[in-house]
């Protein structure tokens, strides 16, 4: 998934999604349960904040649970003002 600074990909082993900006991460850690990716914690180093680097690495999640058939249980805050925001999504959000 092409986002501003790269490519979001998947950290499988470190359970994380992870966009590389300026030898940088954003990171949006996880849970796989199943079919579900628990969404936990969305981190932007404090040199990369306020860019949209962290709305990135949420939409790369997003878009991978989309294609993976995913459904996605949104623990972090930020993915869930990011769901708000971005009603397309809503679909593959489990509400707890």
């Amino acid at each position: 998934m092409d986002r501003p600074g790269g490519k979001v990909v998947d950290n499988a082993a470190e359970r994380r999604f992870e966009l590389e900006v300026e030898g940088q991460l954003a990171t949006l850690d996880y849970e796989r349960d199943g079919d579900r990716l628990v969404l936990l914690h969305t981190e932007v180093p404090l040199e990369l904040e306020g860019k949209g680097y962290g709305s990135a690495v949420v939409q790369g999640a997003l878009e991978h649970a989309r294609s993976a058939r995913l459904r996605i249980v949104p623990s972090c805050p930020f993915v869930r003002e990011f769901v708000h925001k971005n009603p397309e999504y809503e679909l593959l959000v489990i509400w707890r």
